[in-house]
């Protein structure tokens, strides 16, 4: 998709966010995203799209390291149920509990008995969640072995992107059919009519954030608030050269180098 079409859909679909958001805040709505996929699918960029306009203090990230010793003694589900919205909140998870139903099992991060223990928990989990009033919207963003492996090539020659390129990556490069094969049992066991998978084709990541924007609005209940959104008439700003105060000029204070000067 040509950067400017997308950025003219970016546009339109932004005021559909900004209602949504408003509606979420106002109605208490508690919403909760998960960004799945392989290494290099796009699941960062579509997060970073959807945020590019929004309301920091509504919207919230949760990229969680790998458990520590602690947690590894808890119930799985138990470090992730703290980052769950409250009302008026909109959490996405860059990765989440599914971990246990891909990454783990294939990397050995986990054992038989832990992977099956979770396949049967994870619906169940996710029914509690729903029934307590949560939106629950679940995106598996896939990308073709051909389109991964170009973006890894470009992480590897790019230092910009170095930083994303990590030994479990080149890990899971090694073990594409192992990997495929743990998503299609995640996708039979944990795919449910309350939490379905959705797939994102995410070879074209410009068409691939548009349509992850298009399916979360079509899943969030958004009632358009017109009066929230009308333009604002701002009163008179106070004559500043009135006021009883002399700033000091801006060179007097401790001013950052001016390293564009022409």
């Amino acid at each position: 998709m040509k950067k400017k079409a997308f950025e003219k859909e970016l546009e339109v679909l932004e005021l559909e966010l900004a209602k949504l958001q408003e509606t979420v805040q106002r109605k208490g709505l508690k919403v909760a995203v998960i960004f799945e996929g392989r290494d290099a699918a796009g699941k960062g960029g579509a997060i970073k799209t959807l945020l590019r306009r929004m309301n920091a203090r509504i919207w919230r990230v949760v990229a969680l390291p790998k458990p520590s010793d602690r947690e590894r003694t808890q119930w799985y589900f138990e470090r992730y149920v703290k980052h769950l919205p409250a009302g008026g909140e909109i959490v996405l998870f860059d990765r989440s509990w599914y971990n246990r139903a891909v990454i783990e099992p294939v990397m050995g991060f986990c054992t038989d008995d832990e992977h099956e223990r979770f396949m049967r928990e994870a619906p169940m989990f996710e029914k509690m969640l729903i029934d307590s009033g949560l939106i629950l919207i679940k995106f598996w963003i896939h990308v073709s072995a051909e389109e991964q492996e170009e973006r890894f090539q470009d992480r590897a020659t790019d230092p910009r992107k170095r930083w994303k390129l990590s030994p479990i990556d080149l890990k899971a490069r090694e073990l594409w059919i192992e990997f495929t094969k743990a998503r299609d049992k995640m996708f039979e066991l944990t795919s449910t009519a309350e939490a379905p998978w959705l797939v994102v084709d995410g070879n074209d990541k410009r068409k691939a954030r548009l349509n992850i924007i298009r399916a979360i609005l079509d899943r969030v209940p958004c009632e358009f608030n017109k009066q929230a959104f009308d333009p604002l008439e701002l009163p008179p700003r106070p004559a500043i050269e009135e006021a009883d105060y002399d700033e000091p000029p801006l060179e007097s204070l401790n001013l950052v180098k001016d390293y564009y000067r022409d």
